[in-house]
């Protein structure tokens, strides 16, 4: 398996009123965006051309909404600390950018 384009963990996965993770990791790999839980199973994936993803205009620099399969998901990048020697988790700006620019429609 190839080096993911993007990864996240601790990101907070919800999905309508529901979270469905606290911790849970995002990755941009082979063309897919995955949703996993902190155990790596995964709870959404799909191609990364099909995917829609935005920053909310009601939520902080921290959020992004991500669309895969009809399903909305709205995650929180960046708001908790990182395990010791690990960098920081990304804003969620660098998964929009990363979103788009692994689906070639620029940044």
């Amino acid at each position: 398996m190839a080096e993911p384009e993007f990864k996240a963990t601790g990101v907070r996965i919800g999905r309508r009123l529901r979270s469905l993770t606290r911790a849970g990791q995002v990755r941009i790999s082979d063309g897919r965006l995955e949703l996993l839980t902190s155990y790596g199973t995964e709870i959404d994936s799909a191609p990364v051309q099909a995917v829609r993803a935005t920053r909310p205009w009601f939520a902080s620099d921290g959020r992004a909404l991500a669309d895969l399969n009809g399903n909305r998901y709205l995650l929180t990048l960046g708001d908790h600390d990182p395990a010791p020697g690990e960098p920081g988790p990304p804003a969620a700006r660098r998964f929009i950018e990363a979103v788009r620019r692994a689906a070639g429609r620029g940044a």
